[in-house]
């Protein structure tokens, strides 16, 4: 299946008052980290840390950290630690979910 950057489905994401919750597809690994598109109901996110002693994890949470603009204590891993697919929580930022589909690279 071929990622879309255009995919405008949201199914990858829904707010909860002030909590944003993601539904994550991660790709370690990667030359850099960056958007990758949607992917099978899940946000494609390429991670430039490799799968090690939890590199990936937190390459990804300070990608989170920067694109919503909060500390990386308010970004929170609710499901999914050591595989791809993850739930991610943010808590407590101004920016919207589809602001990563234009987030680009870190």
């Amino acid at each position: 299946m071929r990622c879309k950057l255009s995919d405008t489905s949201n199914t990858w994401h829904r707010s909860d008052g002030d909590r944003i919750i993601l539904t994550l597809h991660i790709q370690p690994g990667a030359k850099r980290t960056e958007v990758a598109g949607v992917h099978d109901g899940a946000l494609k996110i390429r991670i430039g840390a490799a799968p090690v002693e939890g590199q990936a994890n937190a390459r990804l949470v300070d990608f989170l950290k920067n694109a919503f603009d909060v500390p990386a204590s308010r970004v929170i891993l609710k499901q999914g630690s050591s595989g791809r697919r993850k739930v991610v929580e943010i808590q407590g930022s101004s920016r919207n979910a589809e602001d990563l589909l234009g987030a680009g690279k870190a």
